[in-house]
């Protein structure tokens, strides 16, 4: 995470060089900022206690639930409830911008080999 105040988006997406790698941007209050490129699926998982925020930066994103699936284009923002199960799916590669409480697990109650800690989200 930059000590900066200022961070440039593309530059900061142009560093980022694995799927389902989240970084963290910047702290706003007890929310973090983090951007990620996504390609195929994550996994079925939940948060039980946080929200999440996507912001679809470029490409397209399915976010599917048990009972729905959305799709959200460049420019599209939307919120997974928590205590949602829910599946981001991009058939070719997104860059997303996330927001979340600093709580959230990346994979929420599910551990895979995609899953990410805080330690790795925070690396640059």
């Amino acid at each position: 995470m930059s000590d900066r105040n200022v961070v440039n988006l593309p530059g900061a997406l142009d560093q980022v060089t694995a799927h389902w790698s989240p970084k963290v941007l910047a702290r706003v209050n007890d929310q973090f900022v983090k951007i990620a490129k996504i390609k195929n699926e994550l996994v079925w998982h939940k948060h039980d206690n946080e929200d999440e925020l996507f912001y679809i930066i470029k490409g397209q994103l399915l976010m599917q639930y048990e009972d729905k699936t959305i799709e959200l284009n460049e420019g599209d923002m939307h919120v997974v409830p928590k205590g949602v199960m829910h599946n981001p799916v991009a058939k070719e590669e997104c860059w997303i911008m996330l927001v979340e409480p600093v709580t959230t697990a990346h994979t929420g109650d599910v551990i895979t080999d995609r899953t990410r800690s805080l330690e790795d989200q925070m690396q640059t």
